[in-house]
């Protein structure tokens, strides 16, 4: 007669380990984004556009994604009166 084995049902859940943020590389084009974005000043994608070299899809995957995933932090938007918009780290 074979021999039946009983299967364990129960479903383990693994908790993931949340990682720390970590920061950019110094002298990396990250890292000189994230000062602009800390100034209280702000910083418009232009403005990013200019400092890293990059194409303006770049910058807004950068805000959107790497900004907030990656080192934690989120940018606020404040529309100026000329029309364009500030992103600034708080």
């Amino acid at each position: 007669m074979p021999r039946t084995t009983k299967h364990d049902t129960s479903i383990n859940i693994i908790q993931r380990d949340v990682n720390p943020p970590i920061l950019p590389r110094p002298g990396s084009k990250s890292s000189v984004l994230v000062k602009m974005l800390m100034s209280k000043r702000g910083v418009t994608i232009d403005e990013m556009i200019v400092a890293t070299g990059w194409q303006a899809h770049s910058v807004r995957g950068f805000l959107a994604g790497t900004l907030r995933r990656r080192y934690g932090l989120k940018a606020n938007v404040k529309e100026t009166k000329g029309g364009k918009r500030r992103y600034r780290v708080v």
